[in-house]
């Protein structure tokens, strides 16, 4: 087999009812030059052995069981530790990759080598076209002050594999994970807006969002982020008065409290 150049990043801990869909999905892309990485995180129904059927018929993937359960971030970077490619691509196991999305993924980011990663766009631009380059730090005050596109989840965004790893991963926080990395990135690299639809996100109530949301975990989690990375930004950048009003915006009441209703109509579903 080929050196790929995208490791495709799947983690799965009980997805029977989705895995296969996922998989196939990657299977069917334009785009070939790819390993599908799958790592198990202890599921105790049928993932593993559907994910198995697939790689006895395609040596892109390989399907790995882990010994112990990690929990969702720790799971991601132990993927990405298999991980050969140039880029890192994940797709949750109960998402889905249009048939073109890799190449999408793949020309923007050969085009643009300084990016460290790419996050694809919630909305449509109408005031200039895709892509949208964002110089180190520019993102952050676009993120929080004009529209947030960092804390996208990892089946929208592709990392480059050298800046993953050079940042350390993932830290393993729970839920706030994406969120972290982007600002990590943001504050050192290049960063890309895509246009929208490359990818299909399957909303139900065993996620991890949902659980955050459930029990109120969000808000401290992201204080904490905030904190952390955003304390010593030069003030040329964020002033201290600024970094108190996005953590204040970010963990306010009122945004849980939307968050929730969202999550009622996704159950009601």
């Amino acid at each position: 087999m080929l050196q790929p150049l995208v490791s495709v990043l799947m983690t799965c801990y009980n997805r029977e009812k989705y895995i296969g869909e996922a998989i196939e999905s990657v299977l069917n892309s334009t785009y070939k030059n790819f390993e599908l990485i799958i790592v198990d995180d202890g599921s105790k129904d049928a993932t593993v052995s559907i994910a198995k059927s697939y790689a006895m018929k395609d040596e892109r993937i390989s399907v790995y069981v882990n010994d112990e359960n990690l929990g969702d971030y720790p799971n991601r970077n132990r993927a990405a530790s298999y991980a050969k490619g140039k880029y890192l691509k994940y797709v949750d196991s109960d998402d889905l990759l249009y048939k073109h999305s890799i190449q999408v993924y793949v020309d923007f980011m050969e085009t643009y080598p300084n990016v460290g990663y790419a996050v694809i766009s919630a909305h449509n631009s109408t005031l200039q076209p895709f892509p949208h380059i964002l110089k180190p730090t520019e993102s952050i005050r676009t993120h929080f002050f004009k529209r947030g596109f960092l804390d996208c989840a990892p089946t929208g965004v592709i990392y480059r594999t050298d800046v993953f790893r050079e940042l350390g991963s993932f830290s393993g926080a729970r839920m706030i994970g994406d969120i972290e990395m982007g600002l990590k990135i943001a504050l050192q690299y290049d960063v890309m807006i895509l246009p929208p639809g490359l990818v299909f996100w399957r909303e139900h109530g065993a996620q991890e969002f949902f659980i955050g949301i459930k029990n109120n975990m969000y808000p401290p989690l992201m204080k904490s982020v905030l904190l952390a990375l955003l304390s010593d930004v030069d003030e040329k950048i964020l002033t201290q008065k600024e970094l108190q009003k996005i953590i204040k915006t970010q963990t306010h009441t009122s945004v849980i409290g939307k968050a929730k209703r969202i999550i009622k109509s996704i159950v009601r579903k």
